[in-house]
């Protein structure tokens, strides 16, 4: 947990900011602990909280029950250049968030940032692959070799399962269940989620790990599913390599990385008639919010389809 010698400590002259009296480290601790958030999001509300920090030690303010909605909202317009959009909401949240926690610590009767408006932020939709292109991605590997069979198996299993490529790259031998054909994915914050892979991801795992895992393993027999040409566990950098590589091959002409093939599973998944609740549990999501950006795909889709179809559109 950060503390005094964690990403909260700054410079001497910082030594009286106001998120020094320690309630900042606490809600990060509750963050961690209830709500299982991970690291790299730990260290955006922290960072987040300590430009507040400034702009309100700027304005005299010592204690967090006399910052004001004007105070926050002279944090957020401060500095020489206006802030992005999407910056802009990201730090609103955390401030909403933060002082959300002290309201239910009973340091403060009403949150000073619930009146502030979020920015209008342009939508940003995900690039995604059509099914043709993720079919010719998915024939690239050559399985006559172990390495052409690990590849084709974790390109299969991404498109299949929508994992993250770290969900992915630390895959346990535990992890797997072939027969009922189904993952075990711990994903952010250590939470278990379980995922169907459906019959051509099962089959070619099966192959890999039947004929080309035993090939690929050394002595030291790590326990990760996916393993590099020297018998150790594959890499996130390892995996992005070799989908470039496979792109490339397949005369796709996006900049493909691994998170367009979780996009385009759920995007797929949608089209074809999933419901979003059922999305949001594959791809392991906390809030819908963060799945809903999909269905801006989707519907584009079935306008499409009912301009085409329908007999009068």
């Amino acid at each position: 947990m950060p503390g005094a010698d964690g990403p909260l400590s700054g410079h001497p002259a910082e030594s009286r900011l106001i998120m020094d009296d320690g309630w900042v480290d606490r809600f990060l601790e509750h963050l961690l602990l209830e709500r299982g958030l991970s690291a790299n999001t730990l260290t955006a509300y922290a960072s987040d909280l300590r430009d507040v920090s400034r702009g309100l030690a700027r304005l005299g303010r010592t204690r967090w029950d006399e910052v004001s909605r004007e105070d926050l909202q002279g944090c957020l317009d401060g500095g020489d250049r206006e802030m992005a959009p999407r910056s802009r909401a990201r730090k609103l949240a955390t401030i909403r968030s933060f002082f959300k926690y002290l309201m239910g610590c009973g340091l403060i009767t009403e949150n000073p940032g619930s009146r502030l408006r979020f920015p209008r932020v342009s939508l940003k939709l995900p690039r995604v692959l059509n099914s043709s292109e993720v079919e010719a991605l998915l024939r690239q590997p050559d399985v006559r070799v172990p390495l052409g069979l690990r590849d084709k198996a974790m390109l299969e299993l991404m498109y299949a399962t929508g994992v993250r490529v770290s969900e992915l790259t630390s895959l346990q031998l535990g992890q797997v269940h072939l027969t009922p054909g189904y993952l075990v994915v711990l994903g952010k914050g250590d939470k278990e989620r379980l995922t169907p892979m459906g019959e051509y991801a099962a089959d070619a795992l099966r192959a890999y790990l039947e004929w080309g895992r035993p090939r690929l393993l050394g002595k030291a027999g790590p326990s990760e599913v996916f393993l590099n040409h020297r018998g150790r566990s594959l890499s996130r950098q390892g995996f992005w390599k070799l989908i470039k590589h496979y792109a490339v091959q397949a005369g796709i002409r996006q900049n493909l990385t691994p998170h367009m093939l979780r996009h385009s599973f759920a995007t797929h998944l949608l089209e074809n008639g999933a419901d979003l609740r059922t999305v949001q549990a594959l791809l392991g999501h906390v809030d819908i919010s963060t799945t809903q950006i999909y269905t801006h795909v989707a519907r584009a889709r079935l306008k499409e389809i009912h301009q085409k179809h329908h007999p009068r559109p």
